[in-house]
């Protein structure tokens, strides 16, 4: 990839926790206006990486040991959160993390913050038009609404910054397919139309490389396997061990030794 290309691109990078590697030497860029997908399991490191790149972890004791983080071809390891904010990087945490207490409007409008000004009752109506449901529910409190409402109302909360790189962890979680369904639909559009970068983590492989354009996946804090969405969705590994089929029928973690993994992958 072309350096002037990358909205975002991470080389060599190593992240502790005190004496805990979390993160241990990864690499992988993501293209500027494309959704890319950091996908594993538990443990694989994928908050991590999105937490280095939001500069989150200082809050947590990380700490970047090693490699660097560049957005738009500029170092940011060293930049607050909320300058990221500035310069247009946003994350959506795993969770949701709305706050409860506000309503959905107030939620919205504490992502404008960075923004204060007259296009900001503009930017209210632009994010409705994306999530009429959260127009419809504006009055009520967030904490009071249903966890597909919560996700909607913190991805929303995060376009009131004008980004142009989401950084947006599990958006599945906890939700109903029909619900994840309609959520990454809106990341296409916010995608194709805003031209906004994505840089999603995500267990759910099957919908991620169903939106992305490009894969990544990680296991215990490597990067084991990237490539084309559409390629990954029908390499026979990421079928068998992520995706729970193979050439030889439908298939569990437990049914297929561990060190087959390892010595097919790493």
């Amino acid at each position: 990839m072309v350096a002037s290309e990358a909205a975002i691109a991470v080389a060599a990078l190593r992240k502790n926790y005190g004496d805990i590697e979390a993160v241990k030497g990864i690499a992988f860029a993501v293209r500027t206006g494309t959704t890319t997908a950091l996908l594993g399991g538990n443990g694989a490191g994928k908050t991590t990486t999105l937490r280095a790149i939001s500069n989150l972890l200082r809050g947590e004791r990380g700490e970047v040991t090693k490699g660097y983080i560049e957005y738009q071809g500029e170092r940011i390891e060293r930049l607050s959160p909320s300058e990221l904010v500035k310069r247009g990087v946003v994350q959506v945490m795993e969770g949701r993390h709305c706050f409860g207490h506000l309503t959905v409007e107030e939620n919205l409008l504490t992502g404008g913050y960075t923004r204060r000004g007259a296009d900001v009752p503009a930017e209210l109506e632009k994010v409705y038009a994306y999530f009429p449901r959260l127009k419809e529910r504006r009055r009520s409190l967030a904490g009071y609404t249903s966890g597909g409402e919560q996700q909607m109302t913190a991805l929303g909360r995060a376009l009131m910054a004008r980004p142009k790189m989401v950084l947006l962890d599990e958006p599945s979680m906890g939700l109903a397919p029909q619900l994840v369904e309609e959520i990454f639909e809106i990341v296409k559009a916010l995608n194709a139309k805003e031209r906004v970068s994505f840089l999603l983590a995500e267990q759910n492989t099957s919908m991620a490389l169903k939106y992305a354009e490009y894969g990544y996946i990680l296991e215990n804090g490597r990067v084991v396997m990237d490539g084309v969405a559409r390629h990954l969705a029908d390499n026979e590994d990421v079928k068998e061990f992520y995706l729970g089929f193979s050439s030889g029928g439908r298939k569990s973690f437990r049914d297929v030794k561990s060190y087959r993994r390892r010595k097919r992958w790493l």
